[in-house]
């Protein structure tokens, strides 16, 4: 630490000097005023390239943290509900923890999982990318870890939780809205134009017919069974404990207790741990973060207020009117 001050400190000095000479002694005493000012936007620049030599040369941290925030989504949209707010896209996450895999300072990966789930395959690839990580890969809920959370938390090799972070809900929904009635009162008529029996299943201008419910049923039932294998694989639990759990939700203490998590504690409990997993003396935690603008930020952190738990994996009516299946 005191290297990279020095180095701080040497480079802002070289650079103020220059500055100085370049900017104020050389110019005619008219333009000492802009002088003076182009001097100090050379300090500036220099402290900021010297503060980047000396992270390189002196990196302050061996451990990354990823956090996955919100609904899980491809593209981090908030979905076709108001409600629903704003995240970090999955493959942004999923290029985070590929970044924190190549940078030879990092030596273990944590996931902080604050999430009631989202989309079937964008969890899946956060999972496939915390899996692949070469190092120690420690998953820390910290308010909500449901669904595609717990899906994600799976391919770590450990579970943290607060005693109260809401854990759980390993299950499927599937879910539409029914308008067929609405639409007769309004006078409003369904025809089908498709090339295919099930091409318009789940459209909610119809009613459900009890072949599409018996099909639409059975990708949920498909989907739930691979979600148990997951979990079994991940967790090193048998199968019918996992589908005991009916797709509740459990406090921290509770999951626990059931194997759902491995160990309780805090951010720092956390930390401590992973002093062990990588024999060092101490970690220091670099949070890495998506590659995206300012604005895109702020609307980031004004939308993650807004989502509620009560998670369970559910489904939400599509922007195309269809069944829209997901770990929510």
């Amino acid at each position: 630490m005191l290297a990279q001050v020095g180095i701080v400190l040497i480079g802002a000095v070289i650079a103020g000097l220059i500055g100085y000479e370049l900017f104020v002694v050389v110019p005619d005493s008219t333009a000492e005023l802009l002088g003076i000012l182009l001097a100090l936007g050379a300090v500036g620049v220099g402290i900021k390239l010297a503060g980047n030599a000396a992270s390189s040369l002196f990196p302050g941290y061996n451990v990354a943290e990823v956090a996955v925030e919100g609904p899980i989504t491809r593209d981090g949209g908030g979905g076709p509900l108001p409600t629903q707010p704003i995240s970090t896209p999955a493959d942004d996450i999923v290029d985070q923890i590929e970044r924190a895999d190549a940078d030879d300072n990092v030596e273990a990966l944590l996931v902080r999982l604050n999430t009631p789930g989202g989309e079937v395959v964008p969890s899946d690839d956060i999972r496939i990318a915390a899996e692949e990580f070469d190092g120690p890969t420690v998953a820390y809920a910290q308010d909500t870890c449901a669904s595609g959370g717990y899906w994600i938390a799976c391919g770590c090799d450990e579970l943290w939780a607060r005693d109260m972070s809401i854990v759980g809900s390993i299950g499927v929904i599937g879910s539409r809205v029914n308008a067929s009635e609405l639409a007769d009162k309004v006078g409003v008529s369904y025809e089908q134009l498709t090339a295919g029996e099930y091409k318009d299943a789940g459209t909610p201008l119809k009613e459900f017919e009890e072949e599409e419910r018996e099909y639409l049923q059975s990708l949920i039932d498909d989907l739930y069974g691979n979600f148990v294998d997951r979990v079994a694989a991940g967790r090193d639990l048998d199968e019918e404990t996992i589908r005991e759990t009916e797709a509740r939700i459990y406090l921290g203490e509770e999951a626990l207790g059931i194997g759902l998590v491995d160990e309780l504690g805090t951010g720092e409990d956390v930390q401590d741990a992973l002093v062990d997993r990588i024999e060092a003396d101490s970690v220091d935690v670099k949070e890495f973060e998506p590659e995206r603008g300012l604005p895109a930020r702020l609307r980031g952190g004004a939308s993650a207020v807004a989502y509620s738990l009560g998670a369970g994996v559910a489904g939400v009516l599509g922007e195309d009117g269809e069944v829209d299946i997901q770990f929510r």
